[in-house]
């Protein structure tokens, strides 16, 4: 691995960021599964990888028989730069996996700088109210073109924190972010169409940031898409690894 302090987080984010109230765990010498409150592909994450080429298969129905214990019946695979053995993601497609659609590769990011504030004219706030939620969970919804979402409860989570941004008294972004003991990980920032262009995600990032810095953890690391990329770069993050995103379906 290299040198750098928060590669493993970066590479390997659902294995270290804190659990929310309907999130599952299971960490293993070969891999780690993450199961989060949904049945889809992606609240079912197996990464960090360290095993034989010879067993593959059986730890593909470790990961299986875990799942289907839950009454799930497919995850993501997410093979990082220095996940073993070499040339895992091609024997996965041999089997029958899939890459993850609209993208399969991510790229682990890292900050550890101060990033440079958002614009006096945007305000950030933490949500903290059923309202706010539903707030925030229709701009993702209008940003990543998803069904509007439904009204429901929330409970805030002093470990796994969702922001929305303000512009002219009016929210039109939102973000989130997991605090551990090794930094922040960001997570679903978006930005309503209208909106963008006036610093939005600019001062997300940098409200996650302070609120890193005040926990005794100032770094921030997130896997980013093609799309997030190239902002993240101009605000000082740097690439420290990629990880390829495979679906597995099966028989439940």
């Amino acid at each position: 691995m290299s040198g750098d302090p928060w590669l493993e987080l970066a590479e390997n984010a659902n294995t270290y960021t804190p659990l929310g109230p309907k999130d599952e765990r299971i960490v293993t010498e070969r891999y780690v599964l993450w199961m989060g409150p949904g049945e889809e592909p992606g609240w079912n994450v197996a990464q960090r990888f360290r095993f034989e080429p010879d067993e593959l298969d059986e730890v593909r129905s470790e990961i299986h028989d875990h799942l289907r214990g839950r009454d799930r019946s497919a995850c993501s695979w997410e093979v990082g730069t220095h996940a073993r053995p070499a040339g895992l993601v091609d024997a996965l497609h041999e089997l029958g996996l899939v890459d993850d659609e609209p993208t399969s590769l991510a790229v682990g990011m890292v900050l550890s700088e101060q990033p440079a504030a958002g614009p006096s004219e945007v305000e950030v706030r933490r949500v903290g109210t059923d309202d706010e939620f539903y707030e925030a969970e229709r701009i993702a919804a209008i940003a990543f073109g998803a069904e509007p979402p439904t009204r429901r409860s929330y409970e805030p989570d002093p470990n796994n924190v969702i922001y929305l941004a303000y512009a002219d008294g009016e929210p039109v972004a939102r973000a989130s972010a997991a605090f551990g003991e090794r930094g922040a990980t960001l997570f679903g920032g978006s930005t309503l169409p209208e909106a963008r262009g006036r610093g939005a995600y600019r001062a997300l990032i940098a409200a996650r940031w302070q609120d890193a810095v005040a926990r005794g953890t100032p770094v921030l690391v997130t896997q980013a898409g093609p799309m997030s990329r190239p902002i993240l770069g101009r605000l000082g993050f740097r690439e420290v690894c990629e990880i390829r995103i495979l679906v597995d379906r099966f028989v439940a």
